[in-house]
């Protein structure tokens, strides 16, 4: 079967018994289960969870996004080979970590196939948060233009591209929309200080301000756990984005949790070591077919420039890739899966099938 056939192109339309609309990001799509279904699979797989806890099933396509449009290639192909399965294990692998280290817990609650997850429904904390080791990206472009204050952080004079940070930086931004806080734009993705957040830490949807502090506590001890591991690999761990969210445990108590994905080739940078003692940097995350379509275009400024969007979207519609750039990007997340994890990556040949088969067989939700 060709690569092509082993793609999942999308995960929004799987058949499975759901009384609410699909939630579809770009990458993951969410069912939300009913009542009657959560009681039943957390009685029967004896979830450590509250009695009425809602559950969700979190499927992730393989579909590829960057500078917020959906990439194809010629052939069909729909999406990268592998790349769900990639990003799953990994943040599970982390997720798991975390958990066994004593820092928290995540939402997810199994794992039925690789591009399944079962999870607890999390209150999510209405922040985005960015840790970056190294000065690269949007940051170093805004830096060379002069600004030396992120989120109210001031970074000293001297620095060079692609340089390591004094210490971990840690960069907020809002989650989605947030109305009625003094100074912050309503609109998405905007930075906010530390300031910000404490002094409107109820609209962030934090319970205190303790609860800030815990979530700093956690970004930076989880940081710290995936830059030691990935270092072990030779790997050096640039930046990555955490998010956060409440659930209520099986004694009725609220945690802290991490959710969403964390350390993956999608949500990090991550530099291959030993290139890196050369001078060269060699990209192990999506960032390497960001700079792949920089190059590809002959006006790299549609990708860059955010009032060109219409063009942008055109251009990702209107071009299928070259076959070679999507499995390039499938051989940089399964060697990196793969090399995280210790684990040979499964990589299915019929995945929709697949996941119709287990979630009919062993959890009788398909309809």
């Amino acid at each position: 079967m060709g690569s092509a056939h082993k793609v999942l192109a999308a995960s929004n339309d799987l058949p499975i018994r759901t009384n609410l609309p699909v939630h579809s990001g770009k990458v993951r799509s969410v069912y939300w289960l009913s009542d009657e279904d959560s009681r039943r699979l957390i009685a029967e797989k004896g979830y450590a969870v509250a009695d009425d806890a809602q559950l969700a099933i979190m499927a992730i396509s393989d579909r590829l996004s960057a500078f917020e449009c959906i990439w194809h290639a010629q052939g069909g192909m729909a999406g990268v080979p592998g790349k769900g399965a990639a990003l799953n294990a990994i943040s599970s692998y982390w997720f798991a970590q975390f958990r066994e280290q004593g820092l928290a817990n995540s939402h997810i609650l199994d794992i039925p196939h690789p591009l399944v997850w079962i999870v607890q429904r999390a209150r999510p904390v209405m922040i985005e948060a960015i840790a970056r080791q190294y000065i690269t990206g949007s940051m170093w472009r805004s830096y060379a233009k002069g600004e030396r204050e992120f989120c109210g952080i001031k970074i000293p004079d001297g620095l060079q591209r692609d340089q390591k940070l004094p210490e971990l930086l840690i960069t907020p931004s809002t989650k989605g929309i947030l109305t009625g806080i003094p100074g912050v734009p309503e609109s998405d993705d905007v930075n906010v200080t530390r300031a910000d957040i404490e002094n409107n830490y109820a609209a962030f949807k934090f319970h205190s301000t303790d609860d800030i502090a815990r979530y700093e506590t956690l970004l930076q001890q989880g940081f710290g756990l995936i830059s030691d591991k990935l270092a072990q690999l030779d790997q050096v761990f640039v930046d990555t984005k955490f998010e956060f969210g409440y659930v209520t445990d099986a004694n009725g108590d609220e945690q802290l949790i991490y959710m969403d994905e964390v350390g993956t080739p999608d949500s990090s940078r991550i530099w291959d070591g030993e290139q890196l003692r050369e001078g060269n940097i060699v990209e192990k995350s999506k960032e390497g077919f960001r700079q792949a379509l920089l190059n590809y275009f002959p006006d790299p400024d549609i990708l860059l420039n955010k009032s060109r969007m219409p063009e942008r979207l055109a251009l990702a519609q209107d071009n299928a890739l070259p076959v070679e750039m999507m499995l390039d990007v499938s051989a940089t997340y399964t060697s990196i899966a793969e090399k995280i994890t210790g684990e040979k990556l499964q990589v299915s040949e019929d995945p929709k099938a697949e996941i119709m088969d287990i979630l009919s067989a062993g959890y009788q939700l398909i309809v």
